[in-house]
Order: structure tokens, then C-alpha cells, then sequence
């Protein structure tokens, strides 16, 4: 039996990232699947005109390979758009755009193996090998794969808080938006529960036809306010390897206080997204008053499904009043966000894995979780223990040089050490400047030296 060198599990950008910069490696065989039957990236939110939130050098490889022939530069030039994006003076792609663009890639891989469905892994202790068994979508038998290496890049899962979990009737999640938008369009009342990027493009694209369509819109946010996403330059340098290795460090209660209080960073709103909403709803404001409440600083605390009715109740209550109340909607959109999940196929193996106390992936500075750290690997399943950078698509090729080096033993694709201007944490006794010492009459070179040392 052919064993691989690593076997990759889930085809998002990551692990696309990963077959794109391993692909002209003779040394690594790998293997990755999907049990998808073709490369979909958050098909329920390609609304048109909408970009990501990253510029063009954040694809699958530049960060790491800038000549690779997977770049996103590359795939313009070969489906004859690179003028026309250049002409477009702006650094976002559209979200399709992107989508396209991955497709193209993994179309052009040779080891990519779609509609693949990981049911099981376990481990050969004669061998040290794991056993990958599979399922194709187009076969009934199952096949076993061997390898020395998992990378597990199975993305997020779809995340409903506990109050609308088992929730019965039609809601949706944002995952699933534009499969259901007609439906929902068809109501009398449409309310989108959530605070960050995706919670603002599903509002403004149905805002934008609800004249056409006469429902009522609400927008309802936990928020204090409609943040936007902070995009300063002094904050973007904490998406690089120096933050990484600071937050990894830090304990894990410091770390996961630190992601609730840097969510603004990176699952607020663009703003150019928040000022189109109000330059939109000022528009249809001169023609009279637009049929919309936006509530901030307000939480779901619960809701009921009226079947007879077809509608829900909301239970709401307003933070900074601690005032409960209730509205009524037929539509529910919960723009909830995603969180990371454990597959069950790795059920057999579990004991192989470091876990933390609260269950989660106990993940090493090199993206390891097996307790020799040379055999698991994890894509965006991290943002515990490595901060923002976890979802970070300009990261992504940064993560898969790391994850390269350790399974080859040496840098392929260079790993920066130092990105940042700034420093994080308290630097080191030794480079904490001293305050200068009282004046004396000391002159010449000796108080020179003194300076310069200072300065240093």
C-alpha cells in the first residue's frame, strides 16, 4: 500500500494554500480531500459586488511564494482580466472573484481529490502510520490511505447561540443566506440578528430591494455600536509572526480575554460597508420614511415559533437599560458566526492529541497538536492559542511555510522572524533602557558614549 507523506483533510483556502506551495515539491507527497464534489467557499454569502476583506496579495501563496504560478496576479493573467484589475485601482478582489480564483487552483492540481468523505482515522502502532478511510460520493466501497502526516484544515462549522439552537421553523443561518433570500423576500418581515461583516452585507443587500418587495427590516446587534473593523497600520502588524509568538506564550485565560476583547479587529464591519448602509437608507429616506429598525447594544435572549401564525417572537433585552422586551418577525436570519469543531473521525486518535482544559485543540507554536509534534497539523483551528491570526487569509501562506519546514526539516518558503515595527510584550532586562544618571561634570568622549548608549 502506497503510503503518503501527509494526507490533508478539507479543501478551504488553507489547505489549498498548502497543495499549492507543496505542489512542485519532489520530496513531500501528499494528498488532500473534500468531501464536497467541487471547491465552494461560503457559497451562502456570494452576494453580488460584495469583496473580501483582504487585499489581492493575500492568496493562496504570494505571502510565502511571490513567483509561485498559483498566484492570484497569475490567475488574472491567464483568464485575461489582469488589465481590467488593474484599471479597477482597488486592492480588494470581489468575494466571487476569489472564489473563482480557488477554483481555478485546485483545478489545476493533480492530488486534490473531491467528493472524499474522512470517516475514520486510526493509528498503525507497528508502522506509525495513520489509516485514512474514505468514502467517495461516487462509490459505495470504502478505501484506506496511509500516511505518515494528517493536516487538518475541516474549517468552521455554523454557529446558532444555545437560546435559538433546537429552534424549529424556517430560520437560517447566514451560511445559508442566499439559498433562502427569495423566501424570505416573500415575507412581511425580515430581522437579521448579528454584529459583524456578514450580519451588514445580508441587511444592505435586503435593503436594498425592500421597496420592491414591501417588508419590514430589523437589524439586531449585541453591540454597543455598529463597529467598524479597526484597519490601522500599527494594527495590522498584530497579524504577523512577533504577535504570534507573544500571544502564544500568554496564559490561556490572558489569550482567550484577549479574542473576546479583539474581536472588533477582525469580526467588525468594514467601514466603507457601514457607510453605504447609511448613504443607502438616507437615499430611500427622501421618498419617505424606510420600514427598518436597527437596534444596538440589544441581545437575543430567546424565541418562540407560531406555527399557526408563522411567525417568531423574540425575546430581547437592551443592555444598557436592562430592559426586556419582545419583537415579532416571519423571517429570521441568525448572522451567528462560525466556530471550530472536533470531527469525529479522529474519535480513534484522540488519545495521540493534546487537548486544553476546556476541550480544544492544545495547539503548538508550529500549528502541531499530536504530543511529538511532527505528525497532526492544524489550519484555522487556532485562534485560541494564536490570536486573530488563526482565520487570517494573508497568514494562511505563512502557517503552511511553518507547516512545511517541519515536515522537510528546513525552510523551503523563507519564515519571517520580524515583520512589526512595534514590540510586544515588556522587552527583556537587558534591553530596558536605564534612566541616565545624575548630571556631573563628566564631558568629552565618556559622556558621549553614555548617549549613544541611551539611545541604543
Amino acid at each position: 500500500m502506497r503510503t503518503y507523506d501527509f494526507v490533508a483533510v478539507g479543501l478551504g483556502p488553507f489547505n489549498l494554500g498548502l497543495a499549492c506551495l507543496t505542489a512542485p515539491l519532489d520530496e513531500l507527497d501528499g494528498l488532500f480531500l473534500e468531501q464536497r464534489d467541487e471547491f465552494a467557499w461560503h457559497p451562502g454569502l456570494m452576494i453580488e459586488g460584495v469583496t473580501i476583506q483582504v487585499p489581492f496579495l493575500a492568496d493562496l501563496v504570494t505571502m510565502a511564494d511571490p513567483t509561485s504560478p498559483y498566484s492570484f496576479l497569475n490567475y488574472l493573467k491567464q483568464t485575461g482580466r489582469l488589465y481590467r484589475f488593474y484599471i479597477r485601482e482597488n486592492f480588494y478582489p470581489l468575494r466571487a472573484e476569489y472564489d473563482a480564483y480557488c477554483r481555478w487552483a485546485a483545478a489545476q492540481l493533480p492530488n486534490v481529490r473531491f467528493g472524499s468523505r474522512v470517516d475514520r482515522v486510526e493509528h498503525d502502532a507497528t508502522t506509525g502510520d495513520y489509516l485514512v478511510r474514505v468514502t467517495r460520493s461516487d462509490a459505495e466501497a470504502t478505501t484506506t490511505l496511509r500516511t505518515r502526516r494528517l493536516v487538518l484544515g475541516i474549517g468552521t462549522v455554523p454557529y446558532r447561540p444555545a437560546v435559538v439552537r433546537d429552534l424549529p421553523g424556517p430560520a437560517v443561518h447566514s451560511a445559508d443566506y442566499l439559498a433562502n433570500k427569495a423566501r424570505l423576500q416573500r415575507l412581511g418581515s425580515v430581522t437579521v440578528v448579528g454584529s459583524g461583516q456578514s450580519a451588514a452585507e445580508i441587511y444592505l443587500d435586503l435593503l436594498a430591494e425592500i421597496d420592491t418587495h414591501g417588508y419590514q427590516l430589523n437589524w439586531i446587534t449585541r453591540s454597543p455600536r455598529f463597529f467598524p473593523m479597526e484597519y490601522t497600520k500599527l494594527t495590522l502588524e498584530m497579524t504577523s509572526p512577533e504577535y504570534v509568538r507573544y500571544f502564544h506564550g500568554l496564559p490561556a485565560a490572558s489569550r482567550d480575554r484577549l479574542n473576546r476583547d479583539q474581536r472588533s479587529l477582525y469580526k467588525g464591519i468594514s467601514g466603507d460597508l457601514v457607510d453605504t448602509i447609511f448613504d443607502t437608507l438616507y437615499r430611500k429616506d427622501v421618498a419617505g420614511p424606510v420600514p427598518t429598525t436597527m437596534l444596538t447594544g440589544t441581545a437575543l435572549t430567546g424565541a418562540d415559533w407560531d406555527p399557526d401564525a408563522g411567525r417568531y417572537r423574540l425575546g430581547l433585552h437592551h443592555q444598557e437599560q436592562d430592559r426586556d422586551f419582545t419583537m415579532d418577525t416571519d423571517g429570521l436570519v441568525l448572522a451567528t458566526g462560525y466556530r471550530p469543531a472536533v470531527p469525529a473521525f479522529l474519535d480513534p486518535v484522540r488519545d495521540r492529541i493534546r487537548w486544553d482544559e476546556q476541550g480544544r485543540f492544545d495547539v503548538a507554536l508550529g500549528y502541531t497538536v499530536d504530543h511529538g509534534d511532527r505528525e497532526i497539523f492544524v489550519q484555522n483551528a487556532e485562534e485560541h492559542t494564536h490570536s486573530l491570526t488563526a482565520p487570517d487569509l494573508g497568514m494562511g501562506p505563512y502557517r503552511n511555510s511553518v507547516i512545511i519546514a517541519n515536515m522537510l526539516g528546513r525552510e523551503v518558503y523563507p519564515i519571517e522572524q520580524q515583520i512589526a515595527f512595534q514590540q510586544f510584550g515588556a522587552p527583556p532586562d537587558s534591553d530596558v533602557p536605564q534612566a541616565p544618571s545624575a548630571p556631573s561634570a563628566a564631558t568629552g568622549p565618556v559622556a558621549t558614549q553614555r548617549q549613544e548608549a541611551l539611545i541604543r
